[in-house]
């Protein structure tokens, strides 16, 4: 294959991947709001963070990358209940898979916690609103490590954002949770992240459940991670 070929090959991928993103991007942001839970399923109402939050969330959430902003029942017989809850699953947009790299350069997938909810967060340790939220982030991965999988995907660009410089972050501030480096641009383009702090909730059938850009608080956090945890039984 000569390079022409392999350039014609490599700019299709491109365009299947973004045109991908920009599916999930326009499901998950109807009727978003800064600092507020956005559901994809038409049946759910978007879940807000608390009123004294919105304040601080709405001038913060400019910042991006670019610039800081008995019997069981027979199947014939399944109950209308069940078959809503199939429709909605259905309706919920897979979650792209990508490649980022974890503290010793090893490549870690999303993929790979697949049977696990997870709560996806991008950040950078330029970004005031990322550092604001972090802590809820890391305490809320301490106390459901084994129920919930973190991943806290730096946008490590390797100019205004380096592996150095988040890393310095991590080991200044104590955060524990499980960090990870887009040092290839695979995440942010997977799933069209144009500002920071953006979070995804993702159920552990590997559907993006909800969105929300902006800092969050500790309850609106939860709200999200009560999304994607499977029902009590």
């Amino acid at each position: 294959m000569n390079k022409k070929t392999q350039l014609i090959v490599l700019t299709l991928i491109l365009i299947a991947v973004l045109g991908g993103a920009g599916i999930l991007y326009s499901r998950l942001s109807a009727g978003a709001q800064t600092g507020q839970l956005s559901s994809t399923t038409a049946s759910d109402s978007s879940t807000t963070a608390p009123d004294s939050a919105a304040p601080d969330s709405q001038s913060q959430a400019s910042d991006s990358p670019a610039q800081e902003s008995g019997t069981a029942p027979d199947a014939e017989s399944s109950s209308p209940q069940e078959d809503d809850s199939a429709d909605t699953q259905s309706d919920i947009p897979e979650a792209p898979d990508f490649t980022v790299v974890d503290a010793d350069g090893n490549e870690v997938h999303l993929s790979d916690f697949r049977g696990t909810p997870v709560v996806l967060n991008f950040w950078a340790s330029w970004c005031g609103p990322c550092k604001n939220e972090m802590p809820d982030f890391d305490d809320a991965a301490a106390r459901l490590e084994g129920q919930v999988q973190f991943l806290l995907v730096n946008m490590t660009d390797g100019s205004r954002e380096t592996l150095e410089t988040a890393q310095a972050y991590l080991e200044e501030t104590g955060i524990s949770a499980p960090a990870y480096f887009d040092t290839s641009y695979s995440a942010a383009i997977a799933y069209g992240v144009t500002s920071l702090p953006t979070t995804y909730f993702i159920d552990a059938q590997g559907g993006a459940v909800a969105r929300a850009m902006g800092a969050i608080d500790a309850d609106t956090l939860q709200k999200g991670i009560d999304m994607i945890l499977p029902p009590a039984e």
